[in-house]
C-alpha cells in the first residue's frame, strides 16, 4: 500500500490515517515549517474522501500542534520542540 492509499476496512480512522502520511511528511521535511500544507480539497483528491474527513485530518494535526490555521489562508507546518531530557 502506498502512503496516498487509505485503507476504509482498517481499525485506525481515515482522517487519523490522511494525518499520518502528512505527519511523515512534515517529519521527513517533505513539508517544512513555515510552508502551507495541502488544501482540504487537495486532501479531498488526493485521498478520495469526504470534505469532513479531509478537514478532520487538518483538525487533528492543529490539536496535536503540528500546523496553525490561518483564516482564508490555510494551514502552516509549525516547529515542534523536542522533549528535553531530565524533564
Amino acid at each position: 500500500m502506498t502512503a496516498d492509499e487509505i485503507d476504509h476496512e482498517a481499525e485506525t480512522p481515515v482522517y487519523r490515517q490522511i494525518a499520518a502520511v502528512l505527519i511523515a511528511d512534515i517529519e521527513r521535511g517533505a513539508l517544512p515549517v513555515g510552508r502551507r500544507i495541502p488544501s482540504e480539497s487537495d486532501l479531498v483528491k488526493r485521498f478520495g474522501v469526504a470534505r469532513d474527513t479531509a478537514r478532520g485530518a487538518v483538525r487533528y494535526l492543529r490539536d496535536e500542534g503540528y500546523v496553525r490555521t490561518v483564516p482564508q489562508r490555510g494551514s502552516y507546518v509549525l516547529e515542534r520542540r523536542r522533549p528535553t531530557e531530565g524533564g
